[in-house]
Formats: C-alpha cells, structure tokens, sequence
C-alpha cells in the first residue's frame, strides 16, 4: 500500500517504514506527527484529498540540509555577493497509512488516554481539599 502526501509544498509517494527527509515540521525526536493532505491511497484518487485518509509517521531526527553558496559577480564593475542557505530538515519514518475505515494509531491512543487521565486525577484532590479548606477559612 502506497499513498502520496503534500508537505512543505512538495508531494511525496510513500508507503510505510520509507524513511526519508522533509522541510521542518516542529516537533521533536520520538514524536508522532500525522499528515492530513493526502492526494491519493493506492488507486484512490482525491479531489483534491482523498476523504478520511491520513497518514501518521515518527520524527527520528530534526536535522539541516547541505550548504547551498550562491555568489554573484559582475565582471568589470568590482562588484561581487555572496549569500548562503542551510535548509532545515527533518528525517522521517512513516508508520502507517490510514483510511476512512481504520481506526487512530496505536501508540497515539496510549498517550491520548495517559493525558487525559492525568487531569481527572488532580481535579479529584483538588476538589475536596478546596471545598474543606473553604470551610475552615469562613
């Protein structure tokens, strides 16, 4: 199964476990990211996205591109330019390919219930410590 993605203003065929570099998108090593621009699944077609598809991949590294030197110089008028541009990067690994039948990622459920868990826990002792200390203080 392949799909292509538009990130960064490129498209990119990929299929899972390609490993391949992309214009920074924020985030660090570890991190699940999720592209929703997805302009074709095998020989679904979008237009111009296919509906329900995404496609989820894991950041392996942030990382910067090759110097790039441009320079400039205009014969007989002593005048010369030069810039230079490092692009930065990021190293990618594409973990899965979702339809509109697939449910979310694995991984992504974990931490989305470890998040969600962790404030009902302190909403709990906050809540009768704030309502006994409002007793003792009137």
């Amino acid at each position: 199964m392949f799909a292509v993605i538009k990130t960064g203003g490129k498209q990119y065929r990929v299929a899972p476990e390609d490993q391949f570099t992309i214009e920074r998108v924020p985030g660090e090593a570890g991190d699940t990211v999720t592209f929703g621009e997805v302009l074709m699944v095998d020989s679904t077609i979008g237009a111009p996205l296919v509906e329900g598809a995404s496609v989820t991949a894991e950041i392996v590294e942030q990382t910067r591109g090759k110097k790039v030197i441009s320079f400039k110089k205009r014969r007989r008028q002593n005048s010369k330019r030069t810039r230079g541009h490092r692009q930065d990067l990021t190293l990618i690994r594409v973990s899965e390919i979702l339809t509109g039948g697939k449910a979310a990622p694995k991984k992504a459920a974990a931490k989305a219930e470890a998040k969600s868990e962790a404030p009902k826990k302190t909403a709990a002792t906050d809540g009768p410590g704030a309502e006994a200390e409002g007793a003792d203080a009137s």
